[in-house]
C-alpha cells in the first residue's frame, strides 16, 4: 500500500508540474476552438454600375438562459419579453414561460429568432438582458451571408452563385465560380468559441480574434439595359414556339466585351428559368451558320468564287449511299456561289466543298484549324464545350467516307453558340478574332485592383478580300428578296447574319426535332454588335427554321439596343435618373447607375434594402437606422453630395 501510494504522488507531481503544459492545452483543446468567420464575397457589378450581386448578412439570436444571474433575469425576463412579443407578434406570456423553462433546463442554446437581417440584428442585440452581452445577458450571435442577386434571374447562371449540396459537393457556375477565389473570397476571420455541451458552442467575447476581410468587388461587362432586351426576347420567342431551351449573346465587336447573355431552359411545369449556361457549354451541330466558315475557308483557299456557278441539281446529292437534301424541294437549279450562300442550298455548297477539297481534305481541315475553330476560347467561365471537327489523319477523329460533305453544311462538326459567335464576331470587325470577355476590371472602393483588356485570339484569320466578300453575303442573306433572312430585313436599320435549321436526333425518326438559329452582327456598315440566339427543339407545329425562330430574336435586339436604349454616354440631369416615389423600389438597384456619391431617395423603400444601398455607395457613410419597416424619413436628402463619413439617419416604421 504504502508503495502504490508513493506511485500516486509521484503521477500526480509528474501530471503538475512535467505534464501539465501538455494536459491543460488538451483540455482547453476540447472546450475552445477557433471558429471560422466567412468573409464577405464580393459584389458584382454590371458595365454601368447595377448591383448584379450581393452578400447579404443574416443572423440567428439565440440566449444562454443560464449565464446571467438571478437577479438579472429575474429583472429583464419580462422586458425581454415584451420586446420579442413585439417584435414576432407572439404574446410576452408565451416568451415568458419558455425563457423560464430553458432556465430551468439549462438551455444554454435557446433559439429566438432566424434568418434576420442586419437592421433587426442591430434592434434585438439592444433588447433588455441581451444589451448585456455574451456573459452577463447570454446573447449568442450566429452570423452567415446570403448571395442575392438583386436583377432576378436574369443572367444569373452567368454572374454566377455558390450552392453546396448535401454531400457538401461546392457548386460554383459563373463568375462567382471563375473569380471566386482570387477575387470575390475575401479573407476569413476567427473567433473563439466554447464548448457549453451537447455539441454546442457559444462565443467567449462580442468581438472576433481576426476580423474577416469582405472580397474585391468584380465589375462585368454585361449591361443591364441589352441584358433585360435579349432576356425578354428570347423569352418570349421560347414560350411562342413552346422550345426546350434557348441561348442568346450579345457581345460588342471591337472589345468582345460580352454585353448580355441569357440561357433559358424549359421546367417540367412549363415556365422558363436559367437552367444551365448553354451559351458557353452546349456544344451542338450548328448547321446552316457554319457554311460561313466552310465558304470562308474555300475563298481563303482560291479554290472558289463567289461568282462562281454550281449546279444544285434536282436537289440530292448522293454520297456512299447517304443523301444530302437541298433546303429547297427540287433544287435551285445553276446558281452562283453567292446565291447558294444567300438561299442557304445544302446541294450547293455541299458540291462546291466537294470539288474543292475531295482529293485532299486535310487542306480544308487544316483551314479550319488556321481560323481557330478547334481551339476553345480558354474563357474563365468553368464547362465551356470543345470543338469537335473530324480530322482524317486522327485516329477516332470522327472521319468517314461523307464527312468532308456533311461537315460542309453544319453536321458532324459541333461549337458552342459562343464559340460560333467569335467567328461571326471576327468577320463583322475585319478579320481580328477576340476572345470573348465578362469582365471590365476588379476594385477595392474606387481603388482598381485589376482591368482587363482586350485579348486577341487571331489578329487576321483570314484576309481582307476574303473578309470583305463574306460580309456582303452576310448582308444580303437580310437584304436580297431571295435570302433566307429578308423578312428580318427593314430599310430602316441594317443588320447581316446566316440562319441556321439543323437537325436533332436525325438518326430517329419519332425523336426528330431541330435546332434554329442565327448569328450576325448590326449595324451592317459598321457593325458595333454581334448576336447570336440559338433555340433548341421549337414546336415543330408552330414553326421550326431559324429564319422564323431565332431571326426575329435577333431583330428585336438589335432594333431596341439602338431605339430603346440610353447611350451609355449620354448626358443626364440628377431629376431624369431620380425615380418616382411610386417607383422607388422598382429603382432601388438602379439610383446609383452613375451617381453613387449623390445622396438617393430611399423613402418608401423596406429599411434593409435602403440600409444595404447606402452601405454600397462610393463614399463611406455612417448609418444610423431607427425602427424597422419602411423607410419615412431620411435626414440628408435627395440629390445632395454626399461626403466620406458622413452620417445619415433613417427612420423607419
Amino acid at each position: 500500500m504504502f508503495v502504490f501510494g508513493l506511485a500516486v504522488v509521484f503521477k500526480l507531481l509528474s501530471i503538475q508540474f512535467i505534464e501539465g503544459d501538455k494536459y491543460k492545452a488538451l483540455a482547453e483543446k476540447r472546450v475552445v476552438k477557433d471558429v471560422v468567420i466567412p468573409a464577405n464575397r464580393g459584389n458584382v457589378y454590371s458595365a454601368n454600375g447595377n448591383l448584379l450581386a450581393t452578400s447579404i448578412p443574416k443572423y440567428d439570436i439565440r440566449i444562454d438562459a443560464v449565464t446571467s444571474s438571478s437577479k438579472d433575469f429575474k429583472k429583464y425576463l419580462k422586458p425581454l419579453a415584451d420586446s420579442l412579443a413585439k417584435f414576432t407578434g407572439k404574446s410576452s406570456s408565451y416568451y415568458q414561460r419558455e425563457l423560464r423553462k430553458a432556465r430551468a433546463n439549462k438551455n444554454r442554446y435557446y433559439l429566438l429568432v432566424r434568418n434576420i437581417g442586419y437592421s433587426d440584428y442591430i434592434r434585438i442585440r439592444n433588447f433588455p438582458l441581451l444589451n448585456l452581452g455574451a456573459f452577463k445577458g447570454g446573447l449568442i450571435v450566429e452570423q452567415k451571408t446570403k448571395r442575392e442577386h438583386p436583377m432576378g434571374g436574369i443572367a444569373q447562371r452567368t454572374i454566377g452563385y455558390e450552392r453546396i449540396d448535401e454531400q457538401g459537393n461546392v457548386t460554383r457556375p459563373g463568375i462567382d465560380g471563375a473569380f471566386g477565389i482570387k477575387y470575390l473570397r475575401g479573407v476569413d476571420g476567427k473567433r473563439k468559441k466554447q464548448r457549453i455541451g451537447k455539441g454546442q458552442w457559444k462565443p467567449l467575447s462580442d468581438a472576433n480574434e481576426i476580423e474577416p476581410k469582405d472580397g474585391y468587388d468584380v465589375y462585368t461587362t454585361i449591361d443591364v439595359n441589352i441584358q433585360d432586351i435579349a432576356h425578354h426576347a428570347l423569352l418570349e420567342q421560347l414560350e411562342k414556339y413552346k422550345a426546350d431551351h434557348g441561348c442568346v449573346v450579345v457581345m460588342e465587336t471591337k472589345t468582345g466585351e460580352v454585353k448580355a447573355i441569357s440561357n433559358l431552359g424549359r421546367s417540367s411545369k412549363g415556365y422558363y428559368y436559367e437552367k444551365r449556361n448553354y451559351a458557353v457549354w452546349e456544344s451542338h451541330e450548328p448547321g446552316s451558320t457554319f457554311k460561313l466558315m466552310a465558304i470562308t475557308a474555300a475563298l481563303e483557299d482560291k479554290v472558289i468564287d463567289t461568282s462562281d456557278v454550281v449546279d444544285t441539281g434536282k436537289g440530292v446529292l448522293t454520297y456512299y449511299g447517304k443523301k444530302v437534301r437541298d433546303s429547297k424541294y427540287g433544287g435551285y437549279g445553276k446558281i452562283s456561289v453567292s446565291k447558294a450562300f444567300e438561299v442557304s442550298s445544302n446541294t450547293g455548297i455541299v458540291k462546291v466543298i466537294h470539288k474543292a477539297y475531295a482529293k485532299n481534305p486535310e487542306k480544308f481541315v487544316d483551314r479550319l484549324y488556321a481560323m481557330n475553330l478547334n481551339d476553345t476560347l480558354q474563357i474563365p467561365i468553368i464547362g465551356e464545350g470543345k470543338p469537335v471537327i473530324p480530322d482524317p489523319r486522327i485516329k477516332n477523329g470522327r472521319w468517314s467516307g461523307i464527312a468532308l460533305q456533311w461537315m460542309a453544311y453544319g453536321y458532324g462538326v459541333s461549337f458552342t453558340p459562343l464559340q460560333t459567335l467569335t467567328f461571326y464576331n471576327a468577320i463583322a470587325n475585319g478579320g481580328e478574332m477576340v476572345k470573348p470577355r465578362f469582365l471590365k476590371e476588379v476594385r477595392e472602393f474606387d481603388k482598381v485592383i485589376e482591368p482587363f483588356k482586350k485579348e486577341v485570339i487571331n489578329e487576321q484569320i483570314c484576309s481582307k478580300e476574303t473578309v470583305k466578300k463574306v460580309q456582303q453575303l452576310l448582308k444580303n442573306v437580310v437584304e436580297k428578296e431571295h435570302g433566307t433572312g429578308h423578312r428580318l430585313y427593314s430599310k430602316n436599320f441594317s443588320m447581316a447574319g446566316k440562319t441556321g435549321t439543323c437537325q436533332k436526333d436525325y438518326s430517329n425518326k419519332e425523336k426528330l426535332n431541330y435546332i434554329s438559329s442565327f448569328a450576325g452582327y448590326f449595324p451592317a456598315e459598321n457593325p458595333k454588335y454581334s448576336c447570336i440566339v440559338v433555340i433548341h427543339e421549337p414546336d415543330k407545329s408552330v414553326g421550326y427554321y431559324g429564319a422564323d425562330v431565332s431571326g426575329p430574336v435577333f431583330k428585336r435586339i438589335a432594333q431596341k439596343i439602338y431605339t430603346d436604349t440610353p447611350l451609355v454616354d449620354e448626358v443626364e440631369t440628377l431629376e431624369v435618373k431620380q425615380p418616382s416615389v411610386e417607383k422607388e423600389y422598382e429603382g432601388y438597384y438602379n439610383l446609383a447607375q452613375k451617381y453613387k456619391t449623390i445622396m438617393p431617395n430611399v423613402v418608401g423603400l423596406p429599411a434593409m434594402d435602403a440600409l444595404s444601398l447606402l452601405e454600397n455607395m462610393d463614399v463611406k457613410l455612417k448609418v444610423k437606422l431607427k425602427g424597422s419597416g419602411v423607410v419615412k424619413e431620411q435626414s440628408v436628402n435627395k440629390s445632395v453630395k454626399l461626403k466620406d463619413n458622413q452620417t445619415v439617419v433613417l427612420s423607419a416604421s
